[in-house]
């Protein structure tokens, strides 16, 4: 763990207000079903664990992105039902985050119950870094949990500010004791070697300091989806069409890239050939290329058969792997059999003994496509949080707290 973090193990919640941040903003569909609820599952033994000690719960999460004005479109309200029935209790609901009837909705608040604020985004003050916001939110809790790390690489107010107004009764909850856990097990690079970095998505941008930051400790570096593009147009290839982020800072960097991985002879591998699109749809014409020779007007869309089997073989002999990303446009249905033969691979390995932590969320959902997700060692919450992690940097959420 990360020194001079509390966690909510450290505190006894007994008569206390739990101000509570979690990341609630879930997938639905266009009846507000919930249709993957993995944050909000990964959040209820926090939650519990306050109940059982008799604390009082008060919920803050955002929810899309309102632009700071209220709408019903961005209500939280759809949650209710959901939690009730998961939580086995009445979750109350508030219209607002700040003021004075949220304050007497608190009042009457018991032990053991918990209320439910509606979205913080209805307030532009969240997402500027407020801290009259953060002062006023803080009048509701005693103790300030943060239990949200899919937002914790982000400086808005309830996560970086509101934090300093509790001294030292702040801490983090469970699931994120567990994400900086596991984060922390891999980044020290003492996991089992071959340790093995899948790295997919579109753009190459944000993850370049992620591939420094690893280079030292990973054995392979599997690089796939439109990342692989500006690396093979840098060493000559010709990719048609295919997606590539121009960028002059870019391209100097993936040189330096290339020539550390030479110097320290670290595996950095790319897709060998690739399925090939005359249009970016799910209906378009298509063949297999050699991703060095992809002709003009075509577009790289997925990895070829080549290269799911020369990346599958890497990680089915890796004993700890890292995976962010799909290697193909994997929302459409005709260019997602190379994700979903990475994933398959990495639970097979993973059952097998290996350690493995995936993240992002084309990569989870083709993991549960293949029914595959209870599979793997760690499904980590967040995406844009996990990278920044990645680039071992400590999140504003995080810092807040220590």
């Amino acid at each position: 763990m990360i020194e001079g973090i509390k966690t909510v193990n450290n505190f006894d919640f007994k008569n206390q207000i739990a101000l509570m941040r979690v990341d609630f903003n879930v997938p639905i569909d266009k009846y507000y079903n919930i249709t993957d609820d993995t944050r909000i599952q990964s959040t209820l033994p926090t939650i519990q664990k306050i109940l059982s000690e008799k604390g009082k719960i008060i919920l803050i999460s955002h929810f899309g992105r309102p632009k700071g004005k209220p709408s019903k479109t961005y209500s939280l309200k759809f949650l209710i039902p959901f939690l009730s029935e998961k939580l086995k209790l009445t979750v109350d609901f508030c219209e607002n985050c700040i003021g004075k009837n949220v304050e007497q909705k608190i009042h009457q608040l018991k032990n053991g119950k918990i209320l439910l604020l509606e979205n913080l985004r209805f307030y532009k003050e969240e997402e500027e870094g407020n801290e009259n916001f953060a002062f006023e939110l803080s009048k509701l809790g005693d103790i300030y949990v943060n239990d949200a790390f899919g937002v914790s690489h982000r400086s808005h107010t309830s996560i970086s500010l509101l934090p300093k107004f509790f001294g030292k009764k702040k801490c983090i909850g469970l699931l994120m004791q567990k994400e900086i856990q596991f984060l922390n097990k891999f980044l020290s690079g003492k996991g089992k070697k071959p340790i093995t970095v899948i790295l997919g998505g579109a753009k190459i941008s944000s993850k370049i300091e992620i591939i420094e930051n690893i280079i030292d400790f990973a054995d392979h570096i599997l690089i796939g989806g439109g990342m692989s593009y500006p690396f093979i147009k840098m060493k000559g290839g010709k990719i048609g069409n295919s997606i590539v982020e121009k960028n002059q800072i870019i391209e100097e960097t993936l040189n330096k890239i290339l020539n550390k991985c030479q110097e320290k002879n670290k595996k950095l591998s790319f897709p060998k050939d690739v399925i090939i699109a005359d249009s970016f749809k799910n209906t378009a014409n298509t063949k297999i290329s050699s991703i060095h020779s992809i002709p003009d007007r075509w577009m790289g869309l997925d990895i070829g058969p080549s290269s799911i089997k020369y990346f599958c073989n890497i990680i089915e002999k890796s004993n700890t792997i890292l995976w962010n990303g799909p290697v193909g446009v994997f929302e459409f249905p005709n260019f997602s059999l190379g994700t979903r033969f990475i994933a398959k691979t990495i639970a097979k390995r993973t059952e097998k003994g290996a350690f493995s932590l995936v993240g992002g969320g084309d990569s989870i959902a083709s993991l549960k496509m293949e029914g595959c997700n209870n599979k793997i060692s760690y499904l980590s919450t967040g995406g844009g949080a996990l990278l920044e992690s990645l680039k071992n940097k400590i999140l504003p959420g995080i810092k807040a707290i220590i």
